[in-house]
């Protein structure tokens, strides 16, 4: 038997007994801003107008290994003074074990703006979610298939389970700014949806929870600076799933780049990856590549994984009255 083939089934198996694992998640978490926190929705800007944001952000990782995990994510988000705050839609797409588990979700978003004081804001997000699983049980592979000397060719005893499975879920948070520094946390999965095959509540997706902060420090005296350096650091926790991302980035002209180190806690915790940007601005585009470096003792199988990102904004005619625009990096 092909040992590719072998450790793809052991990696399908891993996923399926996996239901409680954590969500996907982006190395570029600022360039997929309504993703990491439903709060940002509405926080582009265009000078002293807002601006409609549209972003798209695709993960290739471990892509050394059979049966990759490959995430894609596209949203829109806009601030609409109107009805004092701003809008996105999102559409997420995960694929893992080489189409052998799929998840699809839809989302609509909306925060609210509230002027603290002339230098400081306070946003608040909620997001709904439309989600779908899906399974291929044809390309799962079990014991009772094995035949001493042709392999897996029996047919399995094993119950079939649903091949597919919807649900609702939902998602909030908060995000607290002034001119030079950021702070958010943000909770997804509030209620807990069940996203079993098997109509049971042993697959219950955790909450996960997201706290993130920054500041954006000048690296001139001129006044509109355009080199910066913006140090940052993620915190996630999901059931017994604890991240911790650190690290800055430096932006010049248009150019902009990045080193960021990732660890995880808890009871198998480790040092996960060093992870590496280059990025490009230009008038409403921005572009952005990462690679994670594999630091853990997995490095020899999957020693890294690529991501990138694309940003396009544009300048409305909308001149809000009710906030400042967010300087945070884009990336």
């Amino acid at each position: 038997m092909n040992m590719k083939k072998f450790y793809g089934i052991i990696i399908g198996f891993a996923l399926i007994g996996g239901l409680h694992a954590q969500d996907p998640e982006f190395t570029q978490f600022y360039a997929s801003p309504v993703y990491t926190n439903p709060a940002m929705a509405g926080t582009a800007f265009c000078g002293r107008n807002s601006a409609g944001r549209f972003s798209v952000n695709y993960r290739n990782q471990w892509p050394s290994l059979p049966g990759t995990f490959r995430t894609f994510n596209a949203s829109y988000d806009q601030h609409l003074d109107k009805i004092g705050g701003g809008i996105g839609l999102m559409a997420n797409y995960d694929r893992a074990g080489a189409g052998l588990l799929t998840t699809t979700s839809f989302s609509g978003i909306y925060s609210y703006v509230l002027p603290v004081n002339k230098h400081f804001f306070i946003r608040a997000g909620l997001q709904a979610s439309f989600v779908n699983k899906a399974i291929d049980f044809s390309k799962l592979r079990f014991g009772d298939q094995i035949d001493p000397t042709r392999g897996f060719v029996k047919l399995t005893n094993e119950p079939k389970p649903n091949t597919s499975v919807t649900f609702p879920n939902f998602g909030a948070g908060l995000l607290a700014y002034s001119e030079k520094f950021y702070a958010g946390f943000a909770v997804h999965n509030i209620t807990q949806p069940v996203q079993s095959f098997y109509s049971n509540n042993d697959g219950i997706v955790p909450r996960r929870f997201t706290f993130h902060s920054g500041v954006v420090i000048p690296l001139d005296r001129k006044k509109f600076s355009q080199a910066t350096i913006s140090p940052n650091a993620l915190f996630m926790v999901q059931q017994n799933f604890t991240q911790v991302n650190f690290g800055f980035y430096v932006n010049k002209g248009p150019l902009v780049t990045g080193l960021w180190y990732r660890q995880t806690l808890g009871t198998y915790g480790n040092s996960d990856a060093i992870m590496v940007l280059l990025g490009f601005r230009k008038d409403h585009f921005k572009f952005g590549y990462s690679y994670d470096i594999t630091v853990s003792s997995a490095r020899s199988a999957a020693p890294g994984s690529h991501e990138v990102s694309a940003t396009v904004d544009w300048c409305l005619s909308d001149r809000p009255r009710s906030f400042r625009p967010l300087k945070c990096p884009d990336f």
